[in-house]
């Protein structure tokens, strides 16, 4: 199912495991036709909830927490969820579904994402309930592991999917507009708000970026601005579960839930400029293999032993 590139972006010892399961029994499905397509299909699906395992499970327990955790328990709902998504975090790193390496990336989205909740709940964007002792001000310490939540997942659809990028821009020049990015996060309430000009600075600076994947016998190509898009999009269907289940809420939301603002997509998009930009700093982005210097391309014997790509 899964595919072993060499570098940083290797599979875990219990991805590699995992993925000798179903290469045997997916090799036995058909190569070609629909069935074919079909097999793709499905590897496609499964790769992508494989990936998504951290914030799968981290929605879980706050949908379960908003159905059946008991009202006017004396352990607060907000403190329940932050020792959930810590044992989430000890479960993934203990089994060997993240490494210690990216647990480090996991680790400053969690503190990136605690600082603008900081700011962001004082100025009254959204909120959350005032009970528990787990939390900083207003801002419940499970809030962190939402935006840990994505960079789980970038970190792991990259070795998943064997990512790699056609014209990638500089990675300083990406790193000044993440900055840029997560500032205007903060002076948009003081001063003019820059996102849809850093939305148009984000299609120069990735417009020409196309990104190869492999899913499973073939290796396919999309506009990264693309799947920035659809990753946004996906991030903003969970937050609708999320503020359903009353995780946190919007001003709008607080006299009844209705569906997040599409124009909430913006803020997401670009918050995946600086999640990608931060996933840069332990996994570079690797060019196609016909694209690398020789040197650097992986061993004849090394090719003969990949699944073909067609």
């Amino acid at each position: 199912m899964m595919h072993n590139p060499p570098g940083p972006a290797a599979l875990t010892t219990a991805e590699r495991a995992i993925d000798a399961r179903f290469r045997a029994v997916l090799a036995r499905l058909p190569r070609h036709g629909p069935a074919g397509w079909l097999t793709e299909f499905a590897v496609f699906g499964l790769k992508q909830a494989w990936a998504c395992v951290f914030g799968g499970a981290m929605l879980a327990v706050i949908f379960a927490a908003h159905l059946w955790y008991p009202t006017g328990s004396a352990f607060a709902r907000n403190d329940v969820l932050t020792l959930a998504a810590v044992a989430i975090q000890i479960a993934m790193v203990a089994g060997r579904l993240e490494t210690l390496r990216e647990l480090r990336v996991v680790v400053l989205f969690h503190l990136v994402g605690t600082a603008m909740e900081l700011f962001k709940t004082q100025v009254g964007s959204w909120s959350y309930a005032s009970d528990g002792l787990l939390r900083i001000g207003a801002v419940p310490l499970f809030s962190g592991f939402m935006y840990a939540a994505v960079g789980s997942y970038l970190v792991r659809v990259n070795r998943l999917f064997d990512l790699r990028f056609t014209r990638y821009p500089r990675r300083w020049l990406t790193a000044v507009l993440a900055a840029a990015i997560y500032a205007n996060f903060f002076t948009n309430h003081y001063v003019y708000d820059m996102r849809w000009l850093l939305i148009a600075a984000v299609g120069l600076v990735f417009g020409r970026c196309v990104m190869q994947f492999r899913i499973f016998r073939l290796r396919w190509r999309m506009p990264l601005l693309l799947a920035f898009l659809l990753v946004a999009f996906f991030i903003w269907l969970a937050e609708n579960i999320a503020t359903w289940s009353n995780a946190w809420l919007y001003p709008s939301q607080l006299g009844g839930w209705h569906l997040v603002s599409p124009a909430k997509l913006a803020s997401w998009f670009l918050l995946m400029i600086i999640s990608v930009v931060l996933v840069t700093w332990i996994s570079p982005p690797q060019p196609p293999d016909d694209e690398q210097p020789p040197t650097l391309r992986p061993d004849a014997a090394t090719r003969r032993r990949r699944t073909p790509v067609r």
